[in-house]
């Protein structure tokens, strides 16, 4: 017994070493202490799916850092072209560049100067016209349908102005990814039924016929279809459906909050959740300077959602490279909306605040037409129980309370919600590697040979908004809005 614990504690300890390779960015030390891994007798399966998920992991974080020194100086130099080497190097020693050394070489995150634009006023302002403004949603600046909730929320009511829309998503594997006659599997994303947020959900149908929908209760819910690969041609794959989705407004009176009571039921959402939410020393120290002295929990929540709401939006690179999201978004310096969500999520329940993930897509009306993948949570708050929280949209510029907190207790009628938790299994289960392990907005597909990842198939998201009421279903045929690999928000 003692020699096989003493196995298995190295084994895991084998893994430990080569995650932390990866980190460091000594890929050519991981690579080598995988194979020297693999051919122990000594691993379970769960150690060597994870030594090979590391192998895939340096892939995939290759993808996403393309970019060497020049290459990256050029891509600053189309809109600074006047720019100075230090300057460069000035603004990579205060990482506002994104980079990783691989092997002793510095790569550039494929994203690393749309960033420093949005990261650096220095290097904004730097830039010569004309300049591409930012791209934002309609719901992240105070507008009418903010007051819209809130007003139509006086009488008590927290599900409020309903909104009804029609979607097709898609997802579709390029040509000869797949050897022709072998079966593609697909998983698009399908909302389940959350009373007070989205109900009457009606499939339309799916492409091919027959998709499988996931039981209600999935977590990460999805539509299922299989095909054939067909020599030249892409494989395509889409589920179409309605639903009505609220907005949400809960008026917290912060005197009326008391101490979390002590339920089973609320603490699976108190504890530690590895590998994304992990109470490490360093966010001991984050939370204790934030929080102070202060105790109520509703207070403290919103201490905790003014720090994470300062830390800048930026393009994210892929969650399945990150090996702590949480922790990444407290130390890079920028984080988007799923960082930015674990780790509030991380805080609150480091503060004894239940928190849980929630996740879909965001859009707009048929005017707008803006539409983004995004990620948001909730909290629990007694005694109004559990409450949404939005913290990368943060706080509304208003001097009403009610609508300068909107998103810490409230949320537009503007998103869809996929996902109820994160890193939750698909029904039916993937048998390889998820190209998102994180979140569930885009899709997956594989087949017998393996994952299909991001670089070997695409995305459409297509909706257009109906009327509320019985005559939903025939209208607004021809004002269709579609949105191609879009960023998440």
């Amino acid at each position: 017994m003692a020699a096989t614990a003493h196995a298995g504690t190295k084994a895991a300890g084998a893994v430990d070493a080569v995650t932390s390779k990866v980190d460091r960015g000594d890929f050519g030390g991981a690579e080598s202490a995988i194979a020297t891994a693999l051919a122990a007798a000594d691993l379970t399966v769960e150690q060597q799916q994870a030594l090979r998920f590391e192998r895939e992991r340096m892939r995939r974080i290759r993808l996403d850092f393309t970019l060497d020194r020049a290459a990256a100086l050029a891509q600053v130099r189309k809109s600074i072209p006047d720019l100075r080497d230090a300057e460069f190097d000035a603004w990579d020693r205060a990482g506002l560049v994104e980079r990783m050394d691989i092997d002793g070489q510095p790569r550039y995150f494929k994203r690393a100067v749309s960033n420093l634009y949005r990261l650096s006023p220095e290097a904004a302002a730097r830039r010569a016209p004309p300049v591409k403004p930012f791209s934002e949603g309609p719901n992240e600046q105070l507008n009418a349908h903010h007051a819209e909730v809130v007003a139509a929320a006086r009488d008590g009511a927290t599900s409020v102005a309903p909104r009804r829309l029609r979607v097709t998503q898609s997802l579709v594997v390029d040509a000869d990814a797949v050897p022709a006659g072998e079966t593609v599997r697909a998983w698009i994303p399908y909302p389940r039924a959350i009373e007070g947020q989205q109900q009457d959900i009606g499939l339309l149908g799916t492409v091919p016929a027959g998709g499988q929908v996931a039981p209600a209760d999935t977590l990460q819910r999805t539509a299922y279809m299989e095909r054939s690969a067909v020599a030249g041609q892409p494989t395509e794959f889409s589920v179409s459906y309605e639903l009505t989705v609220y907005g949400r407004h809960f008026a917290i009176d912060p005197q009326r909050v008391r101490a979390t009571p002590d339920d089973p039921a609320l603490a699976p959402y108190l504890r530690e959740q590895a590998p994304h939410i992990v109470f490490s020393s360093e966010l001991r120290a984050f939370s204790a300077k934030v929080v102070g002295e202060e105790t109520n929990p509703y207070l403290v929540s919103r201490k905790l959602f003014e720090a994470v709401d300062r830390i800048p939006w930026a393009g994210a690179r892929e969650y399945s490279t990150i090996t702590n999201i949480s922790d990444y978004a407290l130390h890079a310096g920028h984080a988007d909306c799923g960082q930015q969500t674990l780790l509030l999520m991380a805080l609150l329940r480091l503060n004894g605040i239940p928190a849980r993930w929630q996740s879909g897509w965001v859009y707009s009306d048929d005017a707008v037409g803006y539409d983004n993948m995004h990620d948001w949570g909730w909290l629990y708050l007694a005694p109004y129980g559990w409450v949404p929280m939005d913290v990368t949209t943060g706080q509304l510029a208003s001097d009403d309370p009610a609508l300068r907190w909107f998103y810490l207790g409230g949320l537009d009628a503007y998103r869809i919600a996929f996902n109820d938790d994160y890193s939750r299994d698909f029904v039916p289960a993937k048998q390889h590697f998820r190209s998102e392990t994180v979140d569930s907005q885009r899709g997956e597909a594989e087949w017998r040979g393996g994952n299909l990842y991001f670089d070997q198939w695409d995305y459409r998201f297509e909706w257009q908004m109906l009327p509320t009421g019985n005559d939903a279903a025939s209208a607004g045929d021809n004002d269709n809005n579609t949105t191609v690999g879009e960023t998440r928000g």
